[in-house]
């Protein structure tokens, strides 16, 4: 089987990535993937999360073992295949890229493509710019400060996406303001 994946910025418009890998592939096999859709370096800490539908972090996915509690499932990148943890469409992930500010990409599971295999990932869209990396820290404080005494909502507004440059079949899939409705 085939996954593939819509991933999106909250923090870059027109910013979106579609991801073709093997739903045999491992977690590492996306992160790198994804890095290497987006050109980041590759030294920085990483970890996905298995989201419900309202984006509430469930399951850890990490680069690296980390000392967690024996309680709780671990999950590390290069020893998880994909379908271990996923097995149907619509499935809500977030790729955090930078631990100290809790940046991230939503991503989605769009869809299981079966009777298919896929060699190697593959970035089959590509569409503007991704989010900086990494962020100056002092610089991300005087943001939150001065974005949370402007505002109380973090993202501004209760679309998560900005979809300015969309082309119009585009916007005419999203349905209900879901940012991945028919992508």
């Amino acid at each position: 089987m085939v996954y593939r994946f819509v991933i999106l910025s909250d923090e870059a418009d027109n910013f979106r990535r579609d991801i073709l890998i093997d739903s045999d592939a491992t977690f590492y096999d996306l992160h790198e993937a994804i890095l290497n859709s987006v050109g980041y370096k590759k030294d920085e800490m990483t970890s996905f999360f298995i989201c419900d539908e309202n984006w509430e972090k469930e399951k850890e996915i990490t680069l690296i073992e980390m000392d967690i509690s024996s309680e709780k499932d671990s999950y590390i990148m290069d020893s998880t295949r994909l379908s271990d943890l996923l097995d149907e469409e619509r499935q809500k992930i977030l790729y955090v890229f930078d631990f100290l500010t809790d940046r991230a990409f939503f991503m989605e599971l769009k869809e299981i493509i079966t009777g298919k295999s896929q060699p190697k990932a593959e970035c089959v869209k590509l569409v503007g710019r991704p989010p900086v990396q990494t962020i100056n820290f002092e610089e991300f404080e005087t943001k939150m400060q001065t974005f949370g005494a402007e505002n109380d909502d973090f993202y501004g507004n209760d679309d998560l996406l900005n979809l300015d440059g969309y082309d119009e079949e585009d916007l005419e899939n999203l349905s209900d303001g879901n940012p991945f409705e028919e992508y």
